[in-house]
């Protein structure tokens, strides 16, 4: 564990500046934060014919806030219990304690601030679409701090994946979409589904790169209990799952679009092709985290726009 003293005598502290600042909000990660909103916004379009740019440009930043804020607890929690380390296989910028002196206690701040303007933001939408939505924000605020916070973080049991695969991709979509369809759908829960194995494909990602890593920091994390050859396994029947989802949940709701599905298919084989070869092992760690971003990009983006259809 590192206190702000150890950090200082590691040399003097680095202010945490806007730079560092940005790299501990980690942008790479973001499109786990846009992709739902964007869904949302094409199912609302969709089914209520309702899209107000405005109000989805507030709930954009308003969920980039928050994964901000996940991104920064969790660099500033895996820093002092000392789980990350210049040996781990990670990018400067999704480790910056590690490489930089700065102190912990304005790190965690940071992350406060990031949920703070992220409930002040939210106080607009509960103005404009109810009490509904503040619900919802509260529940991710609570996973969002659990996650990585407390003396048994969520991230540290075998329930990561499927816990930010529901908070980010399953009840962000639901709340944007009560804010601009104007009602509260459940089934919007099944469209999310794309998303939800999406995102929590993010975090299998980086905990099965991590097995070593992990078993040496006491997590157990899916990947660590089920070992790195079940792992992968599992990992690639829900890349099929996730595809499949997709072209079925168009085919059987939103069949305007479904010509859009060859597509999607053709520009997503060469990302899915290249993940499907990574080993996940810690060597190959950065360039899956980029495989699984971008992937999560080009399926979220033709979904949508078979939605908009």
């Amino acid at each position: 564990m590192c206190t702000d003293t150890e950090s200082d005598k590691r040399g003097e502290a680095t202010p945490l500046s806007p730079t560092l600042a940005l790299q501990l909000a980690a942008p790479h990660t973001w499109p786990a934060s846009i992709m739902p909103v964007l869904i949302a916004g094409g199912l609302a379009a969709a089914t209520a014919g309702r899209f107000s740019p405005a109000m989805a440009v507030l709930l954009l930043v308003i969920c980039i806030l928050m994964q901000s804020s996940v991104n920064t607890f969790n660099d500033y929690f895996d820093f002092v219990k000392g789980a990350d380390s210049a040996d781990d296989n990670v990018e400067v910028t999704d480790a910056v304690l590690v490489y930089n002196a700065v102190r912990p206690r304005s790190v965690l701040w940071l992350a406060i601030g990031f949920l703070v303007a992220a409930f002040l933001l939210g106080l607009i939408v509960i103005y404009r679409a109810g009490p509904i939505p503040l619900i919802i924000a509260l529940v991710g605020a609570v996973a969002v701090v659990a996650y990585s916070g407390g003396k048994t973080p969520l991230s540290y049991l075998p329930i990561g994946e499927i816990v930010s695969g529901l908070v980010m991709g399953g009840l962000i979509p639901l709340a944007c979409y009560q804010v601009l369809a104007g009602s509260l759908n459940l089934i919007v829960l099944v469209w999310a589904l794309p998303t939800i194995i999406g995102i929590g494909l993010i975090m299998m990602t980086n905990n099965t790169c991590d097995i070593e890593k992990d078993e040496e920091a006491k997590r157990r994390t899916l990947p660590v209990l089920l070992g790195r050859r079940r792992a992968r396994s599992l990992y690639h029947g829900l890349m099929i799952a996730w595809i499949a989802s997709i072209v079925l949940i168009v085919r059987l709701w939103f069949p305007a679009g479904f010509a859009i599905m060859v597509f999607m298919v053709l520009a997503a084989y060469p990302l899915a092709a290249a993940l499907w070869k990574n080993p996940l092992a810690p060597a190959s760690r950065i360039g899956a985290m980029a495989q699984i971003s971008s992937l999560n990009v080009v399926l979220g983006a033709f979904y949508a726009a078979a939605l908009m259809l």
